[in-house]
C-alpha cells in the first residue's frame, strides 16, 4: 500500500497515542472545557481513552454535541438519502459549501441516523491552524488537503488524493464528503470546480469516465435556513472590494468556524441526488477532456441545484432583489417582515469604520437568492 501517513486518517491502533497528545493539549484542553462544560475534564478524557475507532469517537463524543447544538441552535435537521443504495456501496458526497465545520459533521451525522457509516472527508491544510486541530480532524476521519504549494507540488499532492480517494472507496470500503470547490461559495452560487473533479480523475485507472465511476459519486444538497456567518461573507466582500490583495486571515477563519457551529441556522436539510453512473454511460468516451469535465460539472451543479430545499428567505431575497412578487405564494407578509428585520440585523453586525451599508444589504440577499434563481433555471 502506497504511505499515505502524511494526509490519511489516523489508523486505530495510533488512537490511543493520539489521544493522549491531545489530552495534554492546553488549548484543547480549552476547548474541552468549553464544549462539555457540564462534564468533569476527566470524565470526558476517559470516554475518549475508551474509544477504539474513529467511528466510536464519532459516536460517542462527537454526535451527542451535535445533536445538543441542532436543539439549541437550530429548528432541526432533516435528511433524505432515498436516492441511493443503502447496501454497502461506499458513496463520493460531492456538495455545494457553506460552513466550514458543519457541513461535513451533518452529513456524518445525518449518515448515522440513517445506518450509514460516517465519512471521510477532504479538509483543507489552511484550516488546520493549531496542532491539536489537525490531531483532531484526523481522528474524526478526516484527510488533509495540502494547500499553498508550488504548482509541480500541487501536481504531486493532488495525484496522490486521488489515489487515496479511489483506495478510501474500493479497500477501506468507506465514504467519503468532499465540496464541490476549494471554499466555501461566498454568494451561495453553488458551482463544482472542474479542478476538483480533475484530481479526483487522476487515480483509479481506465479512462477518465472509468475513474470518475469508480468513486461513485452522488450530488449532495446542503440547505440551511439562516447562514450565520452571512455578516460576515458580506464583511469580507466589501474587504476584498476596498483593500487590494486583502485575505483572510487564520483568525478570521476561526471566527467563522465559531460562528458557524455556534450561531443560529433555522431548518437545515440534507439531500442526495442519484449517483451519476448510469448518466456517465451515457457519455461519449471519446468526448474532450476539457467538455467531458465541463459536461460532469454540470450534472453535479443540476442535482445541487434541483434537491436544494428552499425557504421562505430564498423566495423573498429573489423577490427584492429583482423587484417583484412573483415568488409571494412562497411566504407570508409576516415571512417578509420577519425577513426584513433579520437583513437589517445582520448588516448592523459589520463591524467596519466604513460599513457601506447598501452594498452589504445587497451582498446577504444575494446569498439567499441565489439558490432560488439557480433552481429556477435547473427547472
Amino acid at each position: 500500500m502506497e504511505d499515505y501517513s502524511d494526509i490519511r486518517p489516523y489508523l486505530p491502533e495510533e488512537l490511543p497515542q493520539i489521544y493522549e497528545e491531545l489530552l495534554a493539549d492546553e488549548k484543547f484542553r480549552n476547548m474541552i472545557a468549553t464544549v462539555y462544560k457540564d462534564l468533569p475534564f476527566e470524565a470526558v478524557a476517559d470516554t475518549l481513552r475508551s474509544c477504539k475507532t474513529n467511528t466510536e469517537m464519532q459516536v460517542k463524543l462527537v454526535y451527542p454535541v451535535l445533536k445538543q447544538l441542532l436543539a439549541t441552535q437550530s429548528q432541526g435537521l432533516t435528511s433524505d438519502f432515498s436516492s441511493i443504495a443503502n447496501d454497502g456501496t461506499c458513496y463520493t458526497f460531492v456538495s455545494n459549501h457553506r460552513d466550514i465545520v458543519l457541513d461535513s459533521a451533518l452529513l456524518d451525522y445525518s449518515l448515522l441516523n440513517n445506518n450509514m457509516d460516517t465519512a471521510e472527508i477532504a479538509i483543507g491544510d489552511n484550516l488546520l491552524i493549531y496542532p491539536w486541530i489537525k490531531k483532531l480532524v484526523r481522528v474524526a476521519k478526516s484527510f488533509i488537503v495540502q494547500r499553498a504549494l508550488t504548482m509541480r507540488q500541487m501536481l504531486l499532492a493532488s495525484a496522490k488524493m486521488s489515489r487515496y480517494m479511489h483506495y478510501v472507496i474500493n479497500d477501506k470500503k468507506q465514504n467519503i464528503w468532499i465540496a464541490q470547490r476549494e471554499g466555501r461559495a461566498k454568494d451561495s452560487d453553488d458551482r463544482t470546480q472542474d479542478s476538483v473533479l480533475k484530481m479526483m480523475a487522476m487515480g483509479g485507472e481506465g479512462d477518465v469516465i472509468s475513474r470518475l465511476k469508480d468513486l461513485n459519486i452522488v450530488p449532495m444538497s446542503i440547505s440551511y435556513e439562516y447562514d450565520p456567518c452571512d455578516y460576515l461573507k458580506a464583511k469580507e466582500f466589501q474587504q476584498k472590494r476596498d483593500i487590494e490583495g486583502w485575505k483572510k486571515s487564520p483568525e478570521d477563519d476561526l471566527l467563522n468556524m465559531k460562528t458557524g457551529i455556534f450561531g443560529y441556522k433555522g431548518h437545515i436539510h440534507y439531500q442526495s441526488a442519484p449517483c451519476i453512473n448510469e448518466w456517465l454511460d451515457t457519455i461519449d468516451p471519446l468526448t474532450p477532456k476539457s467538455d467531458l469535465f465541463r459536461m460532469v460539472a454540470e450534472k453535479i451543479d443540476q442535482g445541487i441545484h434541483l434537491n436544494y430545499r428552499l425557504y421562505p428567505a430564498n423566495y423573498i431575497a429573489a423577490d427584492m432583489i429583482q423587484a417583484t412578487n412573483k415568488r409571494a405564494g412562497h411566504y407570508t407578509n409576516e415571512d417578509k417582515a420577519a425577513y426584513e428585520a433579520y437583513l437589517s440585523k445582520k448588516v448592523g453586525m459589520v463591524d467596519l469604520e466604513n460599513a457601506d451599508q447598501d452594498y452589504l444589504r445587497e451582498r446577504i440577499l444575494t446569498m439567499y437568492a441565489n439558490p432560488t434563481f439557480n433552481q429556477e433555471r435547473a427547472l
